[in-house]
């Protein structure tokens, strides 16, 4: 007797770890699991979703793979980022030379200045002065790690006002990269730290004036003194 195309049928399992993982990256993708928090954990998610724990933690283990998430041994689960591009980016940056990824930023942050001079709004100009005061403090904290969040945050910011999407995905994508390159290589920490200071302070203020020409002669400002 043929099958009654109206006759629900058995969901099979790798359907289920598929439904759970897409779940789960909405969950990223829409911030409700920022990136640097720890998620809930997979008791809390068979009760949240309603879903059996093994779909659970193999629907999770998918977004390991793909670069959204990390487990953590005795803390949990992690978000780092909210871009798929990440873990592939991650993977094809590890091996490039110190100068490699210093000529790409200066590429990346060269243009997404002059974009954002060009584009910026008020709420843009607002964000990076705060971000801006944010990166000046956190060298009072004498911690690398801080300081390289802090300057990442406000050059991330500059890309995000280009208001160019696309950009903005794929430089995120990159911060992770950059961050370890901060920490190994040395730039967050040395140097004329007052210039550099000065320097992004006045990278804003002329984005904030929309001075494209001003804004990108200060990135290359920024970089010159570890590209030599």
């Amino acid at each position: 007797m043929p099958e009654d195309d109206n006759t629900p049928r058995p969901m099979h399992r790798v359907g289920l770890i598929d439904q759970a993982a897409s779940l789960f990256r909405d969950e990223v993708l829409s911030g409700r699991w920022p990136v640097g928090e720890r998620i809930p954990t997979e008791v809390e998610l068979v009760a949240s979703f309603g879903i059996g724990r093994n779909t659970v933690r193999e629907g999770l283990q998918s977004l390991v793979h793909a670069g959204l998430l990390r487990r953590e041994q005795g803390r949990g689960t992690f978000v780092i980022s909210d871009s798929e591009l990440t873990g592939p980016l991650e993977r094809g940056l590890a091996g490039g030379r110190r100068r490699d990824y210093l000529e790409l930023r200066l590429a990346l942050d060269t243009t997404a200045a002059s974009l954002a001079a060009a584009r910026r709004t008020e709420a843009d100009i607002e964000r990076l002065r705060d971000l801006c005061g944010r990166r000046e403090a956190s060298w009072s904290t004498g911690d690398t790690d801080v300081r390289a969040g802090a300057d990442l945050a406000l050059h991330r910011a500059i890309v995000a006002a280009t208001h160019n999407p696309l950009y903005l995905e794929l430089y995120s994508s990159m911060l992770d990269v950059f961050a370890g390159h901060m920490r190994e290589d040395g730039p967050v920490g040395s140097g004329d730290v007052d210039r550099a200071h000065r320097d992004h302070h006045d990278l804003v203020e002329a984005i904030a004036d929309g001075d494209g020409p001003r804004a990108t002669g200060l990135v290359a400002a920024i970089f010159d003194p570890f590209m030599a």
